[in-house]
Protein backbone atom coordinates (compact mmCIF):
# COMPACT_ATOMS: atom_id res chain seq x y z
CA UNK A 1 0.00 0.00 0.00
CA UNK A 2 3.17 2.41 0.85
CA UNK A 3 4.33 1.83 -2.57
CA UNK A 4 1.04 2.21 -4.03
CA UNK A 5 0.68 5.75 -2.38
CA UNK A 6 4.10 6.52 -3.80
CA UNK A 7 3.67 5.79 -6.90
CA UNK A 8 0.67 7.77 -7.50
CA UNK A 9 2.43 10.57 -5.71
CA UNK A 10 5.14 10.20 -8.62
CA UNK A 11 2.31 10.02 -11.33
CA UNK A 12 0.96 13.69 -10.17
CA UNK A 13 4.62 15.41 -9.91
CA UNK A 14 4.97 16.23 -13.36
CA UNK A 15 1.67 17.62 -13.43
CA UNK A 16 2.25 19.86 -10.52
CA UNK A 17 5.53 20.32 -12.09
CA UNK A 18 4.32 22.00 -15.44
CA UNK A 19 1.96 23.98 -13.17
CA UNK A 20 4.99 25.98 -11.16
CA UNK A 21 6.37 26.21 -14.73
CA UNK A 22 3.35 27.88 -16.43
CA UNK A 23 2.75 29.94 -13.23
CA UNK A 24 6.70 30.89 -13.71
CA UNK A 25 6.45 31.78 -17.18
CA UNK A 26 3.36 33.96 -16.45
CA UNK A 27 4.89 35.70 -14.34
CA UNK A 28 8.11 36.85 -15.90
CA UNK A 29 5.90 37.31 -19.61
CA UNK A 30 4.18 39.95 -17.17
CA UNK A 31 6.33 41.17 -15.34
CA UNK A 32 8.56 41.99 -19.12
CA UNK A 33 5.38 43.62 -20.05
CA UNK A 34 5.28 45.66 -17.72
CA UNK A 35 9.33 46.72 -17.75
CA UNK A 36 8.18 47.37 -21.31
CA UNK A 37 8.02 50.96 -21.14
CA UNK A 38 11.26 51.46 -19.27
CA UNK A 39 13.39 49.27 -21.67
CA UNK A 40 12.17 50.67 -25.12
CA UNK A 41 15.35 52.90 -26.39
CA UNK A 42 12.80 55.93 -27.72
CA UNK A 43 8.86 57.17 -28.16
CA UNK A 44 8.87 55.37 -31.67
CA UNK A 45 9.17 51.82 -30.31
CA UNK A 46 7.35 52.63 -27.31
CA UNK A 47 4.34 53.69 -29.90
CA UNK A 48 4.95 50.41 -31.92
CA UNK A 49 4.66 48.67 -27.68
CA UNK A 50 1.07 50.15 -28.16
CA UNK A 51 -0.01 49.42 -31.65
CA UNK A 52 0.95 45.68 -30.24
CA UNK A 53 -0.84 46.34 -27.31
CA UNK A 54 -4.37 47.40 -28.91
CA UNK A 55 -3.83 44.59 -31.35
CA UNK A 56 -3.65 42.02 -28.20
CA UNK A 57 -6.60 43.33 -26.62
CA UNK A 58 -8.40 43.39 -29.91
CA UNK A 59 -7.43 39.74 -30.80
CA UNK A 60 -8.82 38.76 -27.54
CA UNK A 61 -11.93 40.05 -28.00
CA UNK A 62 -12.70 38.44 -31.50
CA UNK A 63 -11.41 35.75 -29.86
CA UNK A 64 -14.70 35.21 -28.25
CA UNK A 65 -16.61 34.72 -31.21
CA UNK A 66 -13.98 33.00 -33.49
CA UNK A 67 -12.34 30.44 -30.86
CA UNK A 68 -15.55 29.79 -28.58
CA UNK A 69 -17.95 29.42 -31.53
CA UNK A 70 -15.95 28.69 -34.50
CA UNK A 71 -17.41 31.20 -36.39
CA UNK A 72 -14.83 33.47 -38.41
CA UNK A 73 -15.23 36.85 -38.68
CA UNK A 74 -13.87 39.29 -40.91
CA UNK A 75 -15.49 42.56 -39.96
CA UNK A 76 -14.73 43.04 -36.62
CA UNK A 77 -13.78 46.68 -37.47
CA UNK A 78 -17.12 47.93 -37.61
CA UNK A 79 -17.04 47.28 -34.10
CA UNK A 80 -14.02 48.88 -32.96
CA UNK A 81 -14.58 51.68 -35.38
CA UNK A 82 -18.11 52.62 -34.16
CA UNK A 83 -16.41 52.62 -30.58
CA UNK A 84 -13.84 55.03 -31.83
CA UNK A 85 -16.78 57.00 -33.84
CA UNK A 86 -18.94 57.09 -30.39
CA UNK A 87 -16.18 57.81 -28.12
CA UNK A 88 -14.80 60.85 -30.26
CA UNK A 89 -18.52 62.08 -30.67
CA UNK A 90 -19.87 61.51 -27.22
CA UNK A 91 -16.56 63.92 -26.03
CA UNK A 92 -17.29 66.24 -28.82
CA UNK A 93 -20.75 66.88 -29.84
CA UNK A 94 -21.64 65.91 -25.98
CA UNK A 95 -19.01 67.39 -23.79
CA UNK A 96 -18.90 64.10 -22.09
CA UNK A 97 -15.79 62.60 -19.87
CA UNK A 98 -13.56 60.40 -22.21
CA UNK A 99 -13.46 58.04 -20.06
CA UNK A 100 -17.06 57.77 -19.49
CA UNK A 101 -17.75 58.18 -23.54
CA UNK A 102 -15.41 55.13 -23.85
CA UNK A 103 -17.50 52.92 -21.89
CA UNK A 104 -21.07 54.16 -22.99
CA UNK A 105 -19.96 54.10 -26.35
CA UNK A 106 -19.28 50.25 -25.68
CA UNK A 107 -22.04 50.10 -24.15
CA UNK A 108 -24.32 51.02 -27.07
CA UNK A 109 -22.15 49.38 -29.95
CA UNK A 110 -23.29 46.01 -27.83
CA UNK A 111 -27.10 47.05 -27.49
CA UNK A 112 -26.12 47.42 -31.77
CA UNK A 113 -24.77 44.13 -31.90
CA UNK A 114 -28.05 42.44 -30.48
CA UNK A 115 -30.13 42.94 -33.83
CA UNK A 116 -26.89 42.35 -36.08
CA UNK A 117 -26.38 39.54 -34.21
CA UNK A 118 -29.98 38.07 -34.33
CA UNK A 119 -29.51 38.82 -37.92
CA UNK A 120 -25.91 37.51 -38.96
CA UNK A 121 -25.75 34.27 -36.54
CA UNK A 122 -28.76 32.60 -38.55
CA UNK A 123 -26.12 31.65 -41.09
CA UNK A 124 -22.88 29.76 -41.59
CA UNK A 125 -19.83 29.37 -42.60
CA UNK A 126 -18.48 30.79 -45.92
CA UNK A 127 -22.25 33.20 -44.94
CA UNK A 128 -21.25 34.55 -41.55
CA UNK A 129 -18.01 35.82 -43.30
CA UNK A 130 -19.40 37.44 -46.06
CA UNK A 131 -22.16 39.20 -44.07
CA UNK A 132 -19.20 40.36 -41.22
CA UNK A 133 -17.12 41.92 -44.23
CA UNK A 134 -20.49 43.50 -45.98
CA UNK A 135 -21.20 45.23 -42.94
CA UNK A 136 -17.79 46.64 -42.59
CA UNK A 137 -18.39 47.94 -46.27
CA UNK A 138 -21.36 49.43 -45.35
CA UNK A 139 -20.19 51.33 -42.46
CA UNK A 140 -17.41 52.90 -44.15
CA UNK A 141 -19.75 54.16 -46.97
CA UNK A 142 -21.65 55.78 -43.84
CA UNK A 143 -18.60 57.30 -42.36
CA UNK A 144 -17.57 58.21 -45.73
CA UNK A 145 -20.76 60.61 -46.67
CA UNK A 146 -22.33 61.11 -43.46
CA UNK A 147 -19.95 63.94 -43.37
CA UNK A 148 -21.95 66.29 -41.15
CA UNK A 149 -21.40 63.77 -38.50
CA UNK A 150 -18.38 61.53 -39.38
CA UNK A 151 -16.23 64.76 -40.72
CA UNK A 152 -16.14 62.44 -44.16
CA UNK A 153 -13.31 61.71 -45.44
CA UNK A 154 -11.47 64.08 -43.45
CA UNK A 155 -12.20 62.23 -40.12
CA UNK A 156 -12.20 63.36 -36.86
CA UNK A 157 -10.45 64.97 -34.24
CA UNK A 158 -9.99 62.87 -30.84
CA UNK A 159 -9.45 65.04 -27.61
CA UNK A 160 -7.02 63.46 -25.62
CA UNK A 161 -7.89 62.63 -21.73
CA UNK A 162 -4.56 64.28 -20.30
CA UNK A 163 -3.44 67.39 -19.91
CA UNK A 164 -1.31 69.37 -22.65
CA UNK A 165 1.34 68.97 -19.48
CA UNK A 166 1.64 65.41 -20.43
CA UNK A 167 4.05 64.87 -23.38
CA UNK A 168 3.87 62.33 -25.98
CA UNK A 169 6.16 59.69 -24.56
CA UNK A 170 4.49 59.81 -21.15
CA UNK A 171 1.30 59.44 -23.05
CA UNK A 172 2.10 56.76 -24.97
CA UNK A 173 3.47 54.83 -21.48
CA UNK A 174 -0.11 55.28 -19.54
CA UNK A 175 -1.98 54.24 -22.45
CA UNK A 176 0.28 51.06 -22.74
CA UNK A 177 -0.56 50.27 -19.60
CA UNK A 178 -4.39 50.97 -20.11
CA UNK A 179 -4.15 48.91 -22.97
CA UNK A 180 -2.73 45.53 -21.35
CA UNK A 181 -4.91 46.43 -18.36
CA UNK A 182 -7.89 46.07 -21.07
CA UNK A 183 -6.04 42.64 -22.45
CA UNK A 184 -5.57 41.28 -18.92
CA UNK A 185 -9.44 41.71 -18.50
CA UNK A 186 -10.69 40.41 -21.66
CA UNK A 187 -8.88 37.03 -20.77
CA UNK A 188 -10.25 37.27 -17.30
CA UNK A 189 -13.52 37.11 -19.51
CA UNK A 190 -12.62 34.21 -21.78
CA UNK A 191 -11.16 32.23 -19.16
CA UNK A 192 -14.75 32.81 -16.70
CA UNK A 193 -16.69 31.63 -20.10
CA UNK A 194 -14.76 29.26 -21.34
CA UNK A 195 -14.87 27.02 -17.75
CA UNK A 196 -18.82 28.00 -17.33
CA UNK A 197 -21.69 26.54 -18.85
CA UNK A 198 -21.99 28.71 -21.53
CA UNK A 199 -18.39 27.73 -22.45
CA UNK A 200 -18.91 24.00 -22.86
CA UNK A 201 -22.60 24.92 -24.88
CA UNK A 202 -19.91 26.98 -27.18
CA UNK A 203 -17.80 24.61 -27.70
CA UNK A 204 -20.38 22.05 -28.33
CA UNK A 205 -21.59 24.68 -31.23
CA UNK A 206 -17.50 24.77 -32.31
CA UNK A 207 -17.45 20.92 -32.64
CA UNK A 208 -20.67 20.49 -33.83
CA UNK A 209 -24.10 22.95 -34.11
CA UNK A 210 -26.19 20.76 -35.09
CA UNK A 211 -25.49 17.66 -32.47
CA UNK A 212 -25.10 20.15 -29.61
CA UNK A 213 -28.78 21.54 -31.04
CA UNK A 214 -30.04 18.16 -30.66
CA UNK A 215 -28.84 17.47 -27.56
CA UNK A 216 -30.85 20.59 -26.06
CA UNK A 217 -28.16 23.38 -26.40
CA UNK A 218 -29.40 26.69 -26.32
CA UNK A 219 -27.46 27.11 -29.88
CA UNK A 220 -28.98 30.25 -30.63
CA UNK A 221 -28.84 32.70 -27.47
CA UNK A 222 -25.48 31.10 -26.95
CA UNK A 223 -23.71 32.31 -29.51
CA UNK A 224 -25.92 35.98 -29.20
CA UNK A 225 -24.62 36.38 -26.01
CA UNK A 226 -21.03 35.94 -26.62
CA UNK A 227 -21.25 37.80 -29.84
CA UNK A 228 -22.40 41.08 -27.96
CA UNK A 229 -19.85 40.45 -25.43
CA UNK A 230 -17.56 40.51 -28.27
CA UNK A 231 -18.52 43.43 -30.06
CA UNK A 232 -18.51 45.26 -26.13
CA UNK A 233 -14.84 44.62 -25.83
CA UNK A 234 -13.48 44.92 -29.60
CA UNK A 235 -15.29 48.11 -29.21
CA UNK A 236 -14.12 48.98 -25.79
CA UNK A 237 -10.59 48.46 -27.44
CA UNK A 238 -11.42 50.88 -30.95
CA UNK A 239 -12.15 53.79 -28.23
CA UNK A 240 -8.99 53.88 -26.07
CA UNK A 241 -7.32 53.61 -29.57
CA UNK A 242 -8.85 56.72 -31.13
CA UNK A 243 -8.13 58.27 -27.37
CA UNK A 244 -4.67 57.41 -27.70
CA UNK A 245 -3.99 57.87 -31.41
CA UNK A 246 -6.20 61.67 -31.53
CA UNK A 247 -7.95 61.40 -34.83
CA UNK A 248 -10.24 58.76 -36.75
CA UNK A 249 -9.51 58.03 -40.60
CA UNK A 250 -12.70 56.03 -41.49
CA UNK A 251 -10.63 54.05 -44.55
CA UNK A 252 -8.63 52.50 -41.26
CA UNK A 253 -11.37 52.42 -38.77
CA UNK A 254 -13.71 50.24 -40.93
CA UNK A 255 -10.83 48.16 -42.88
CA UNK A 256 -11.10 44.68 -43.74
CA UNK A 257 -7.24 44.39 -43.12
CA UNK A 258 -8.02 45.10 -39.69
CA UNK A 259 -10.31 41.63 -39.25
CA UNK A 260 -7.60 39.60 -41.16
CA UNK A 261 -5.16 40.70 -39.07
CA UNK A 262 -7.45 39.78 -35.82
CA UNK A 263 -8.10 36.21 -37.61
CA UNK A 264 -4.58 35.67 -38.55
CA UNK A 265 -3.74 36.71 -34.90
CA UNK A 266 -5.35 34.41 -33.15
CA UNK A 267 -4.98 31.63 -35.71
CA UNK A 268 -1.36 31.83 -35.45
CA UNK A 269 -1.36 31.53 -31.63
CA UNK A 270 -3.91 29.24 -31.40
CA UNK A 271 -7.63 29.99 -31.13
CA UNK A 272 -8.90 27.62 -28.79
CA UNK A 273 -5.72 28.60 -26.03
CA UNK A 274 -6.42 31.45 -23.83
CA UNK A 275 -2.88 33.32 -24.43
CA UNK A 276 -2.93 32.54 -28.51
CA UNK A 277 -4.31 35.72 -29.37
CA UNK A 278 -1.88 37.38 -27.54
CA UNK A 279 0.98 35.69 -28.41
CA UNK A 280 -0.02 35.85 -32.09
CA UNK A 281 -0.36 39.76 -31.82
CA UNK A 282 2.94 40.03 -30.67
CA UNK A 283 3.98 38.16 -33.49
CA UNK A 284 1.89 39.76 -36.32
CA UNK A 285 1.85 43.61 -34.36
CA UNK A 286 5.55 43.23 -34.78
CA UNK A 287 5.71 42.32 -38.09
CA UNK A 288 3.17 45.30 -39.69
CA UNK A 289 5.06 47.57 -37.98
CA UNK A 290 8.49 46.62 -39.06
CA UNK A 291 7.59 46.40 -42.84
CA UNK A 292 6.03 49.53 -42.62
CA UNK A 293 9.21 51.02 -41.18
CA UNK A 294 11.06 49.49 -43.24
CA UNK A 295 9.17 49.57 -46.48
CA UNK A 296 7.29 52.51 -46.23
CA UNK A 297 3.72 52.35 -48.09
CA UNK A 298 4.15 49.60 -50.06
CA UNK A 299 2.25 46.56 -49.92
CA UNK A 300 4.89 44.52 -49.02
CA UNK A 301 3.51 43.42 -45.46
CA UNK A 302 0.48 42.34 -46.88
CA UNK A 303 2.80 39.61 -48.46
CA UNK A 304 4.83 38.66 -46.19
CA UNK A 305 1.69 38.33 -43.73
CA UNK A 306 0.11 36.59 -46.48
CA UNK A 307 2.63 33.90 -46.70
CA UNK A 308 2.72 34.06 -42.94
CA UNK A 309 -0.70 32.35 -42.77
CA UNK A 310 0.18 30.00 -45.55
CA UNK A 311 3.12 28.66 -43.37
CA UNK A 312 0.63 28.21 -40.36
CA UNK A 313 -1.96 26.54 -41.68
CA UNK A 314 0.41 24.03 -43.52
CA UNK A 315 2.57 23.86 -40.58
CA UNK A 316 0.80 24.66 -37.40
CA UNK A 317 -3.21 24.34 -38.29
CA UNK A 318 -3.70 25.01 -34.45
CA UNK A 319 -1.53 27.49 -33.47
CA UNK A 320 2.00 28.20 -32.01
CA UNK A 321 1.16 27.53 -28.10
CA UNK A 322 -0.69 24.10 -29.16
CA UNK A 323 2.27 23.16 -31.19
CA UNK A 324 4.70 24.12 -28.60
CA UNK A 325 2.92 22.40 -25.98
CA UNK A 326 2.80 19.44 -28.09
CA UNK A 327 6.13 19.14 -28.57
CA UNK A 328 7.08 19.76 -24.91
CA UNK A 329 4.78 16.81 -24.60
CA UNK A 330 7.18 14.17 -26.62
CA UNK A 331 9.90 14.82 -23.95
CA UNK A 332 7.42 14.78 -20.81
CA UNK A 333 7.60 11.67 -19.11
CA UNK A 334 3.84 10.32 -19.00
CA UNK A 335 1.38 7.92 -17.71
CA UNK A 336 1.91 4.18 -18.52
CA UNK A 337 -0.89 1.72 -18.85
CA UNK A 338 2.01 -0.72 -17.50
CA UNK A 339 3.08 0.18 -14.34
CA UNK A 340 6.71 0.08 -14.33
CA UNK A 341 7.95 -2.18 -10.58
CA UNK A 342 11.18 -3.82 -9.50
CA UNK A 343 11.22 -7.22 -7.60
CA UNK A 344 11.30 -5.72 -4.23
CA UNK A 345 8.07 -3.36 -4.40
CA UNK A 346 6.51 -6.25 -6.56
CA UNK A 347 7.46 -8.84 -3.12
CA UNK A 348 5.94 -6.07 -0.98
CA UNK A 349 2.95 -5.90 -2.55
CA UNK A 350 2.39 -9.89 -2.87
CA UNK A 351 3.60 -9.91 1.10
CA UNK A 352 1.09 -7.29 1.93
CA UNK A 353 -1.53 -8.58 -0.40
CA UNK A 354 -1.25 -12.43 1.58
CA UNK A 355 -1.33 -10.54 5.21
CA UNK A 356 -4.40 -8.90 3.95
CA UNK A 357 -6.20 -12.35 3.24
CA UNK A 358 -4.97 -14.09 6.27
Amino acid sequence: MLSASKHEESRTHPGRSVLVMKLVAAAVALGLVLAFPALAPDPFILSVGVVIASYAALAVAWNFVGGLTGYISLGHAAYSGLGGYGTALLITEAGVNPWVSMVVAAVLVGLAAVPIGIASLRVRGASFVIVSIALVLILLLVAQSWADVTGGSNGLRVPRPFGTDVLRPEQHERFFYLFVALTLVALVLWWVIDRSRLGTGLKAIREDEDKAQALGVPTFAYKLVVFVVSAFMTAMAGGMYALWFGSLDPIFQFSILTGSYLVLMSLLGGVRSLLGPVVGAVIVGYAVEFFKNQYGDTQLHLVALGLLLALVVLFMPDGVIPWLTAQFDRFRPGDTSIREVDAAQLAEERKALEEAKS
